[in-house]
């Protein structure tokens, strides 16, 4: 059975970084595209990038140029770099393959 498990979520402050992690078993990272969606307090998820079975990238408009989705095939893990992170960025972060969903990592960026 597939499994997803998110982590490297944390606090921090306006303009740092993070690298969120999504260490999958079950699957391999050419059998499905991977992707890392959000979802604020009171409002819906939304994706935020996507890296596909063949290792092409899309992002959100509201990331695109901050934030980068990365794999290691090797480790089956999917990374998703955070850069100039802004306090609208703050949400659960869900890593997403097919129907299965991972656990969910708390980002929060505030002064």
């Amino acid at each position: 059975q597939l499994q997803l498990v998110e982590s490297g979520g944390g606090l921090v402050q306006p303009g740092g970084s993070l690298r969120l992690s999504c260490a999958t078993s079950g699957s391999t990272l050419e059998d499905y595209a991977t992707g890392w969606f959000r979802q604020a307090p009171g409002k819906e998820r939304e994706a935020v990038a996507c890296i596909s079975s063949s290792g092409s990238t899309t992002y959100a408009s509201s990331v695109k140029g901050r934030f980068t989705i990365s794999r290691d095939a090797a480790k089956n893990t999917v990374y998703l770099q955070m850069n100039t992170l802004k306090p609208e960025d703050t949400a659960v972060y869900y890593c997403n393959q097919f129907t299965y969903w991972g656990q969910g990592t708390q980002v929060t960026v505030s002064a």
